[in-house]
């Protein structure tokens, strides 16, 4: 666990890939993974999610991880295990939190919710929706809760990146501001290039 969040420290960003089908979940990592993205999850709202972690995982460097997202339930979180993914990601305090047996991101919004998670035993906390207070809000989290590593989703335009990470952000993570329509055969040249932006954002606010 404590190396998952080195490695969140240092991507400083998590690329969510929410797509109709796998076919388009697997077009979209694998431009992410080729643009240099190195934290990538998969939800399981995209048909067939299992398979699409399956074969990112097979396809990705030795140094990516996949992960699978929107996991409500612990059938949900082992078979994504089973199919390769390396860590977790929750939209709030479900019962996949617990005793999972790799990284967690658990979502949660308010203190009591974000204090909870820890306690069920969550690596980091998914600070969702984040767009719902921003920046200023996280910051508000930080002062009672200095060691809880919050990892803001939901909202984070490029933007955004420098104020959440000056605000005491370990990362983000990044879906539509990132994946744009790449999801529903868009061009993968325009996501790479939103890749490349957002890559260059964290380097810039690091």
């Amino acid at each position: 666990m404590a190396e998952f969040l080195e490695r969140l420290r240092a991507e400083q960003l998590v690329a969510i890939v929410r797509a109709p089908d796998a076919a388009d979940a697997v077009r979209v990592g694998r431009t992410l993974l080729s643009a240099g993205i190195r934290l990538i999850e998969v939800t399981l709202t995209t048909r067939d999610a299992f398979s699409a972690i399956e074969t990112l995982r097979d396809d990705a460097p030795e140094d990516a991880l996949i992960g699978a997202g929107t996991v409500l339930t612990t059938i949900q979180a082992r078979s994504a295990i089973e199919a390769g993914a390396q860590f977790l990601v929750t939209p709030a305090l479900t019962e996949a939190v617990s005793g999972a047996g790799v990284p967690v991101l658990a979502g949660a919004y308010t203190a009591t919710e974000a204090y909870n998670a820890m306690a069920a035993g969550a690596t980091a906390v998914k600070l969702f929706p984040a767009s719902a207070g921003g920046p200023a809000y996280l910051k508000a989290l930080r002062d009672p809760f200095p060691t809880i590593p919050f990892v803001p989703v939901g909202g984070v335009t490029l933007d955004l990146i420098a104020p959440y990470l000056i605000a005491g952000a370990l990362a983000v993570g990044v879906g539509s501001p990132l994946t744009g329509n790449a999801v529903r055969g868009g061009s993968l040249e325009a996501l790479t290039q939103r890749a490349h932006a957002f890559l260059d954002a964290i380097d810039a606010a690091s």
